[in-house]
């Protein structure tokens, strides 16, 4: 089976009326295509399959080229590892902040800022929602 590193970013924001928001997506594209995720994407590697990013990097990077925005990366929330039919998943999610931009979907198609509310209401991947719990408690 492909083994498929990424990483994932978990942007918050904090609106005028004090309510924390996480911004999710929606896939635009594949056999997954509309379930929601958090965005992100492969950690890049070389020629010889040497990873030659770090997960941190491959989220500014991927947020740059899939949101045209910058993000701040803080701390890792969780890695997940699913097996998903035609390949297996280890997935870096960490927690970030939009620092410049306006979060502009390129390639994903739809978008949402979630609250611990409405966290649970979209269909999300299956690997995405392994973080939920952890993910609704930073809303706290």
């Amino acid at each position: 089976m492909k083994n498929i590193h990424v990483s994932a970013a978990v942007i918050f924001r904090t609106t005028d009326d004090g309510t924390k928001e996480v911004f999710a997506t929606a896939r635009g594209y594949g056999d997954y295509k509309g379930w929601w995720e958090f965005p992100g994407g492969k950690i890049e590697h070389d020629e010889s399959g040497n990873e030659i990013e770090t997960p941190e990097e491959a989220l500014i990077r991927e947020i740059h080229e899939e949101l045209d925005s910058k993000i701040k990366v803080h701390e890792k929330i969780q890695t997940v590892e699913w097996d998903y039919p035609k390949f297996h998943l280890k997935m870096e999610c960490f927690r970030c902040e939009l620092v410049e931009g306006k979060l502009t979907l390129l390639e994903a198609e739809d978008a949402k800022w979630l609250n611990a509310d409405n966290l649970k209401t979209v269909k999300w991947l299956p690997a995405d929602e392994l973080i939920l719990d952890k993910v609704n408690a930073l809303f706290n």
